[in-house]
């Protein structure tokens, strides 16, 4: 598959393994972090931070959950806020895109869609890009949302009232997408029985294309009519034609009393014609066209924004609410998870809110509180512009609001004294599993993290089994492994260190990983990996082993 180039890019495809992971901690704007019903607020998170390294710090809680992302990217115009750089080269605009939407591709989940608005400054680079992150063959259209809606009195000749919003699946295969709920459609269906059920007739006889006897020989064949009489299908000139449908499906359709016959003889002849009865949906549908005319427009969207916050500087760029309802009409059901990591004023936010989904919105600078808090905080309130009123939204629920802390591991691949247990242990489950953390089996409570295709994944850390000391607990020792939960099957062990030799783990099916060397964090820096190789880096395996084996624990030493 032919790929973008551009100067650049080889930096762009180690960006995001070079980000630091970081931790998530409540926000002082909200007390305790939380924001309305705390019950509600566990599944809606709104999270202040640079969004790359945002997006690194939700993996080990989200990798593969997210069902629909909506993002809207700096376009590149110049006309964004000052703390998006959005009056970039495009070679420098690439490479800021590329390790987010890796990063986004590990959160989406497997049935899961990603849509991205752009326009035509960067709109035709983002998509071999995009083919270049997902594949190709997982592009799915090309929207184009109209815009404006009122004329335009500028003085150039042409000026844009579109803008686009590619989509593209995780897996095509598996992606999920719904039809546009449509009244008109049963407008085709001009009758009515005695139930109250709209219904059409259709003729059984095929018409068009592909409707003689010579395309489908054994779509030819009599019918008996309600006199007795041998029906068989033949066009208006005169051209043997054939039927809709086969022998067996006719079959069932008369022995049900489905087939309905109408006389269309005259002058006393009679001319029976066999008909098949189609009722309308019960719910309405059309495919999703993809030219939006009737989501709403930038100016409804700004003065629905003025309404919202009228003391907070307006976003030229904001999107309607309607639009983003749209995508999620067509690309979630109810409680999915949605995530936005340009999440501006909050639209897809206060969007995912009212629609009962659940929903990650990332936003760096000072607009996380200036605009996206109080805008969720009236959300909560019941606010009724933009789709309240279409969907009866009364108020309600919760979120969680949290900003960006400290990193996991320092520039030396050290841990970070201040990670607890839960944060290390969600860490090491996705790193061994690429599944997140986050309503699985994992306890803070137990060194036992649960089961993976069959091993048994344990962490020794921070006193877990009660005591610090790594006489303790946080080195595999033979009185620790006695005392862990049992697994009758291969078991995995992350610990400070071990008393056992590699050839009596073996024996006991056990892998052993030593922390923090072996949670692939090692340097994220030149200097600091220039440190750990002259071997300045204080606690080096070796000073670790032999602190373990100083243990006193009597057993089988490394």
């Amino acid at each position: 598959m032919p790929t973008l180039t551009w100067t650049g890019k080889e930096d762009a495809l180690r960006a995001a393994s070079l980000v630091p992971f970081r931790l998530l901690e409540p926000h002082t704007a909200a007390k305790g972090g939380i924001v309305g019903d705390p019950k509600a607020a566990q599944d809606n998170l709104l999270i202040q931070g640079d969004n790359l390294e945002a997006l690194k710090a939700l993996l080990p809680y989200y990798a593969g959950r997210v069902k629909c992302i909506y993002i809207d990217p700096p376009y590149n115009t110049g006309s964004a806020f000052e703390h998006y750089d959005d009056n970039l080269e495009h070679s420098t605009w690439l490479s800021m895109m590329y390790p987010r939407l890796e990063l986004l591709r590990e959160l989406l989940a497997e049935d899961g869609s990603i849509w991205v608005s752009i326009d035509d400054r960067e709109g035709h680079y983002l998509k071999p890009l995009m083919d270049e992150i997902f594949g190709r063959v997982n592009f799915i259209a090309t929207f184009i949302w109209q815009k404006v809606d009122s004329p335009n009195d500028n003085k150039v000749p042409i000026t844009p009232d579109h803008e686009f919003i590619l989509c593209f699946a995780k897996n095509w295969e598996k992606a999920q997408f719904k039809k546009h709920y449509d009244e008109s459609v049963l407008e085709a269906y001009p009758n009515t029985d005695e139930q109250g059920r709209k219904y059409r007739d259709r003729l059984l006889k095929k018409n068009g294309k592909h409707s003689l006897r010579t395309d489908r020989p054994s779509m030819y064949f009599e019918i008996t009519a309600p006199d007795g009489t041998k029906i068989l299908p033949v066009h208006d000139d005169g051209r043997e034609a054939r039927w809709a449908l086969g022998k067996k499906a006719v079959a069932e359709l008369i022995a049900s009393g489905e087939l309905i016959w109408k006389d269309r003889g005259e002058d006393g002849q009679s001319k029976w014609i066999p008909y098949t009865r189609e009722y309308g949906p019960e719910s309405p549908s059309r495919p999703n066209p993809t030219i939006l005319l009737d989501c709403k427009t930038s100016r409804q969207a700004k003065k629905h924004q003025r309404e919202l916050l009228p003391d907070a500087p307006l976003f030229d760029t904001v999107k309607p609410e309607q639009l983003i309802s749209r995508i999620f009409e067509i690309a979630t059901e109810p409680k999915d998870l949605v995530l936005d990591s340009f999440l501006g004023s909050g639209t897809t936010a206060a969007v995912a809110h009212k629609m009962d989904l659940s929903w990650i919105g990332v936003e760096m600078g000072d607009h996380a509180t200036t605009h996206c808090l109080p805008r969720l905080c009236k959300v909560i309130e019941g606010e009724q512009g933009g789709i309240s009123e279409d969907i009866d939204w009364k108020g309600g629920g919760g979120f969680r609001f949290v900003e960006l802390g400290e990193t996991l591991f320092d520039a030396f691949g050290r841990l970070n004294p201040k990670v607890k247990f839960a944060d290390l242990a969600a860490f090491v489950w996705w790193r061994e599993t690429k599944a997140p953390a986050i309503g699985g089996s994992i306890k803070a409570t137990s060194p036992f993290l649960g089961v993976h295709e069959g091993r048994g994944l344990y962490l020794l850390y921070n006193g877990i089994l009660g005591d610090k000391r790594p006489k303790g607990g946080n080195v595999l020792t033979p009185a620790v492994l006695a005392s862990l939960p049992k697994h009758d099957g291969p078991r995995v062990v992350y610990a400070e260190a071990t008393t056992y030799s590699p050839s009596s783990l073996a024996r006991m099916n056990i892998s052993f990983k030593q922390i923090p060397y072996d949670l692939g964090s090692m340097p994220l820096l030149a200097e600091g990996a220039l440190e750990y190789a002259a071997g300045l880096m204080p606690e080096a395996p070796q000073a670790l082993a032999a602190r373990a084996a100083s243990a006193g624990e009597e057993g089988d030493h490394v």
